[in-house]
């Protein structure tokens, strides 16, 4: 217990001062968090509130459902900005009411006025992972519903997974259209065969209307197939689908990383690795499902170039400003390594945390060549 209070002494030699300013830091990322979330709520409600409204049946009860569903995604998107623009307001009330300066007097190094802010923004990274994995992939997964039906309302309740998957499986070619869990089943909706021979040339067409996976094997249900050699069409009400192929891969192609939770995207990529398919885009979705949240770790070192520095080093508006013009940089990073990802073209772990590292050792950078640098520069200088 003696070495555990030295440590936090040593991190934070005052339980006051932590208090104070996570509780400034926390007061106004809830306020910006909340303002941000409703003025863009609005401005998307406006725009899409005739296409709404003109579904059969439509109430206002119809737009309180948006609001629901694409309030989630607002606030999911906007948090690292919210905790951006928290960390430079309060570093900069800090320096201008002269706290900063207090705080240094007092003997606390640059990295230990910023400790109290790495645990208020670990605080919110860890609630905006835990709100992206149970709130908001279920509100992404019902609103693209939603908005795939034009709105309508009294919708059944939505059991598909995804849309269209191709799969290949020997010499036979797989379309399937969208797959569906009804309970316990996968259903497969209008499946499509494209069989050839050893060269590559379509010997046959099938057509079912949908496949069902019981009893161990598949079944087609209402089966049109063309032979191309003999052009004979043959109907088949039922007919047993030969095909090695388990649900569970069905489910893991159709996977979307933003409509599921991180451990139900482990699971998939877990599937299609075990059928020796690639899954580095996924991987990718997989590690930013960290990277995304943990990038509100960033803004308190980002934003830090806006609480040191004396009036002769620069007006504190430029630092705030230099401060903002560093995160929006992170976040075009951010997002252009994310896509860079999704296409498969970066690796999954330099897609996801590639930008978080570059700007971790930037905000470093700065903080140690603004506050701890240039002191022992001037120091130097003034004994030669």
């Amino acid at each position: 217990m003696h070495a555990i209070r030295t440590f936090r002494r040593l991190m934070v030699p005052s339980r006051t001062l932590a208090r104070y300013m996570v509780r400034m830091h926390l007061g106004r990322f809830f306020g910006i968090l909340i303002g941000l979330t409703a003025i863009l709520q609005l401005l998307v409600l406006m725009a899409v509130s005739d296409e709404i409204m003109a579904a059969d049946g439509a109430t206002w009860v119809s737009l309180v459902s948006f609001v629901g569903m694409r309030g989630p995604q607002l606030i999911s998107q906007f948090t690292p900005f919210a905790a951006l623009l928290a960390s430079l307001l309060t570093l900069a009330t800090l320096n201008q009411h002269s706290e900063v300066v207090i705080m240094k007097a007092s003997g606390l190094s640059a990295h230990r006025i910023l400790l109290p802010l790495g645990i208020a923004s670990f605080i919110i990274a860890g609630a905006h992972f835990v709100f992206n994995e149970t709130v908001v992939v279920d509100a992404n997964a019902e609103l693209e519903y939603w908005e795939a039906h034009d709105y309508a309302v009294d919708l059944p309740e939505n059991t598909g997974i995804a849309g269209r998957v191709w799969l290949k499986e020997n010499s036979t070619v797989v379309l399937v259209e969208a797959v569906s869990r009804i309970r316990s089943r996968v259903v497969l909706d209008k499946v499509s065969l494209f069989e050839r021979d050893e060269v590559g040339r379509l010997t046959a067409m099938s057509r079912a209307e949908f496949a069902w996976y019981q009893d161990g094997k598949w079944t087609l249900h209402e089966v049109r197939r063309f032979d191309t050699k003999s052009h004979e069409l043959t109907i088949n009400d039922t007919q047993e689908w030969k095909i090695p192929t388990r649900p569970e891969r069905f489910l893991a192609l159709t996977v979307k990383p933003d409509h599921v939770s991180f451990p139900a995207l482990w699971r998939s990529m877990h599937e299609l690795e075990k059928d020796g398919l690639p899954t580095e885009r996924l991987m990718a979705s997989f590690l930013h499902k960290i990277a995304g949240p943990a990038s509100t770790l960033l803004m308190p070192l980002l934003a830090a170039v806006a609480a040191f520095g004396v009036t002769r080093a620069g007006n504190l508006a430029i630092r705030i400003v230099f401060g903002m013009a560093l995160g929006f940089s992170f976040f075009v990073a951010d997002n252009f390594m994310r896509a860079m990802g999704e296409f498969g073209v970066a690796p999954p772990f330099l897609a996801a945390w590639a930008p978080f590292l570059l700007f971790l050792f930037l905000g470093y950078s700065v903080v140690f060549y603004t506050e701890e640098g240039q002191p022992k520069l001037r120091k130097k200088k003034a004994a030669e």
